[in-house]
């Protein structure tokens, strides 16, 4: 006799996502949730056309030009949230409160206290609520985290994290650089990235206190700004620009370890001269990588020698294997086989630091970190 085998369970019906937003950030959405088995069901932009646009481009979606004509179609899963930060917590609230599971574009509120306001909303909501912390999920980062889980780094005693750009302020004049719609300028916009990732990383410590310093050197007189390329959008000379351009901070956390950040939208930076990246060392081994990066180096001691090492990472687009990695794990957690990637609990926590570091830059001299939980 031959051996029978179960015939294979059917594959899960596609969840069907609406997105808020059609912008660059917006379309970056659409296709991730795509190669990750979604379906793109509707697409909610002021500019009617951009709607349609790339309602089209993923499908036959539909397109609206109000966000709340898209939350009341009945047939949604769940909606990504990619429009500008001061309507994230507003279109938040209205989702979850109309039942859907949220992906919400960091940051998830303008500060703390705004995501402690979304938090108490999820709590009694039946959806599924994940931040778009999307560098979790870069295979760097979780290769990274098996090494330090493992306890292959020993004692983590210092971590530092630099993102700068020579010339790259997102869309000067527009909502990007005024404080009232942005919360901040790159501080808020790349900094919460690596700060959030370095936490996930050292497995959620406590961040006291902060100590940092900002300035916007470029930005401003916006009609003086020199850039070949400009970052989202044509510049608005009739625009406001009232954030940072450049900001650096030493956050000290619980346990001993040291955080170092520095951010920058634009800086007189010789190419070559500062390494993005993050680095975490510790009393065994130490590595570094680009958060969306190919490569992960480790330097380290065996069996009574130095060495360095870079372990093998999946084959393909870090980019793309990471937002792909976001749309698997949101959609693993509207199914129940999983949690989100990244909770409104850990983003607020994160905001918290951000608001200390503003805090600190302003009275010039460390600060406590207020965390409103």
């Amino acid at each position: 006799m031959h051996p029978t085998t179960a015939p294979d369970a059917p594959s899960p019906a596609p969840l069907r996502l609406g997105v808020i937003g059609a912008g660059g950030i917006g379309a970056v959405h659409a296709a991730a949730a795509q190669r990750a088995g979604w379906q793109l069901a509707a697409v909610a932009d002021p500019d009617p056309a951009r709607a349609a646009a790339l309602a089209a481009l993923h499908g036959e979606g539909r397109a609206f030009d109000d966000p709340a004509a898209l939350l009341a179609c009945e047939d949604l899963d769940a909606v990504a949230i990619a429009s500008p930060n001061d309507t994230h917590r507003p279109l938040a609230e209205a989702a979850l409160r109309r039942g859907l599971s949220v992906l919400l574009e960091k940051p998830a509120g303008l500060d703390a206290a705004e995501c402690r306001r979304i938090e108490a909303v999820a709590s009694t909501a039946p959806g599924i609520l994940q931040i778009g912390l999307v560098c979790r999920s870069a295979p760097v980062a979780q290769v990274a985290k098996s090494w330090i889980d493992a306890g292959r780094l020993g004692r983590v005693y210092h971590a530092r994290a630099t993102l700068l750009r020579r010339r790259g302020i997102p869309g000067l004049g527009g909502w990007f650089t005024q404080r009232s719609r942005s919360g901040g300028g790159p501080l808020v916009d790349l900094g919460i990235h690596v700060i959030d990732l370095l936490l996930h990383l050292l497995g959620g410590p406590r961040v006291l206190r902060a100590s940092g310093a900002v300035s916007a050197t470029f930005g401003t007189p916006i009609d003086r700004y020199l850039c070949t390329e400009m970052w989202g959008g044509p510049r608005r000379d009739d625009g406001l620009f009232d954030v940072e351009d450049h900001a650096t901070a030493l956050l000290r956390l619980e346990g001993g370890v040291v955080f170092a950040i520095e951010v920058a939208w634009a800086a007189n930076l010789p190419p070559g001269a500062v390494a993005d990246g993050v680095v975490l060392l510790g009393d065994r081994a130490g590595l570094a990588f680009e958060p969306l990066g190919r490569t992960l180096r480790i330097a380290g001691e065996e069996a009574g020698s130095l060495v360095d090492l870079e372990p093998l990472l999946p084959p393909g687009d870090p980019t793309e294997l990471a937002w792909r990695g976001q749309y698997e794990r949101f959609a693993a957690a509207i199914r129940g086989e999983a949690g989100p990637l990244a909770t409104i609990a850990e983003c607020r926590r994160v905001q918290a630091v951000i608001d200390a570091i503003y805090r600190s830059a302003e009275a010039q001299r460390e600060v406590e970190v207020e965390d409103p939980a």
